[in-house]
């Protein structure tokens, strides 16, 4: 990385654009460009410098930033400028730079130098990309828990234990031929791989609530014919989305779209009405529906009459997973009041939309900024492969294996949450930790 690389950091268009250079040349590089900044000139102090052309013509007026190394985001040298917001401005800002010595930077080229100089690992790397892309309450916690630091201090807990738990099998093979050395026991081991393994499990388990705080929560609106899914739809968007109509069998395909209550997105899908139909494509549209409850994590059904003891079994069969909400309405007609639902609304007036909205919040998974939730698929797929090699190690213990074929699961456990943080545990690593937790030879 022996380049400096340079780029815009904002959206141009603004009054205020900012240049980024990062490398070891970044300040002479900037005095070349910016008269006013000296080889003496203090760090992270807000200097006001023209800037000026080869030629010496001013382009501009700014104010640069210093963030010598290691103190600064990449761990490099660093400086900002921050000038007037125009394209052309902020175009030839780059272009002096480039002439200069700088090279333009490769798309998360910033913090790619950030993780390979040990600013962030891995996981906090990607979790930039999430907060930049968040877009509600609940993203913007998650990728700032990611940030912080807190999913990777979980792996790092794992890691320390998977070391010491490698290190006691280690012992055992290297050691074994020394009687007057004491190990840990089956029974330690395996409480201690048990453990581990439930964390790893929980951290599995919250990606279906990251997930769907990420992607928006699926709420299914499901329930007979005519029973008024789309105007709930509508109603809960404030637009037109779907179409509206007496006629039974209207929506065939799923209607999808999102709102945010409360910080937290809801994806809706509106489905086609349940019912018996010899109609090959409404039929179709039915299969989705039931598809669409499959997907949902929660499921409003909208009835407006009283449906039968097998209707009722049949749904929270469907839904013996998710959160069902029992919706009835049509309270404008002056239907009587079903005994199963767990509220009532005029969809077609609005009323008791604000009832739902406060259900529906109440509903949704729940993430505070210093819960561990994952949200990457990738981190998902790393922590089921820890979770199957850890797995086989539980099984070896139980069936008393050998500390070699036990040591190979391990280090495949070990590999798994490696990838997600983008370190790995070397065998000297493995040693070291042997001679400084164990009083071996002294």
């Amino acid at each position: 990385m022996s380049s400096t690389i340079c780029a815009i950091a904002t959206a141009t268009g603004g009054a205020i654009g900012i240049v980024r250079l990062s490398g070891s040349q970044s300040f002479p590089i900037l005095r070349s460009v910016c008269p006013r900044i000296k080889a003496d000139t203090l760090p992270r102090s807000a200097i006001l410098t023209p800037i000026t052309t080869t030629e010496g013509e001013l382009l501009d007026e700014a104010i640069v930033i210093l963030y010598p190394a290691p103190h600064s985001y990449t761990g490099e040298d660093c400086a900002e400028i921050s000038c007037h917001g125009s394209r052309y401005i902020l175009n030839k800002v780059l272009e002096l730079l480039v002439q200069n010595g700088a090279q333009l930077a490769q798309p998360g080229e910033f913090t790619q130098r950030a993780y390979l100089n040990g600013k962030l690992d891995l996981s906090q790397a990607e979790a930039v990309a999430d907060l930049i892309a968040s877009s509600n309450h609940a993203t913007h916690q998650m990728a700032m828990s990611q940030l912080k630091g807190h999913f990777s201090s979980e792996l790092h807990q794992l890691r320390d234990q998977l070391l010491h738990l490698t290190s006691l099998l280690e012992l055992e093979l290297d050691f074994s031929d020394h009687e007057d050395l004491e190990f840990a026991d089956r029974a330690e081991l395996l409480a201690l791989a048990q453990t581990i393994d439930q964390r790893i499990t929980r951290l599995a388990d919250s990606f279906q609530t990251g997930n769907a705080l990420k992607n928006g929560i699926p709420v299914a609106i499901v329930g007979a014919p005519n029973v008024g899914k789309s105007t709930l739809l509508n109603a809960l968007l404030g637009e037109e989305r779907a179409i509206v109509s007496d006629i039974q069998g209207t929506t065939r395909d799923a209607i999808e779209d999102t709102i945010q209550l409360a910080g937290i997105t809801f994806r809706f899908i509106d489905t086609a009405g349940i019912r018996h139909t010899d109609d090959c494509i409404e039929q179709l549209g039915i299969e989705r529906t039931f598809a669409a409850i499959e997907r949902a994590s929660i499921v409003l059904w909208l009835i407006d009459k009283e449906p039968t003891a097998d209707e009722i079994t049949g749904m929270r069969d469907r839904c013996a997973d998710k959160t069902l909400l029992i919706v009835q309405n049509k309270i404008d007609k002056g239907n009587a009041c079903c005994n199963i639902s767990d509220l009532t609304l005029s969809a077609k007036y609005g009323k008791g939309l604000d009832d739902l909205r406060e259900r529906l919040i109440a509903a949704a998974p729940k993430a505070s900024d210093t819960d561990v939730i994952v949200t990457s698929a990738r981190h998902y797929e790393a922590l089921l492969r820890a979770h199957d090699s850890l797995t086989r190690v539980l099984e070896g213990l139980a069936i008393n294996l050998s500390g070699d074929l036990l040591a190979e699961d391990l280090r495949l456990t070990l590999s798994a949450l490696a990838d997600i943080t983008g370190g790995a545990i070397t065998p000297q690593e493995t040693l070291n930790n042997i001679f400084s937790h164990f009083c071996v030879g002294k």
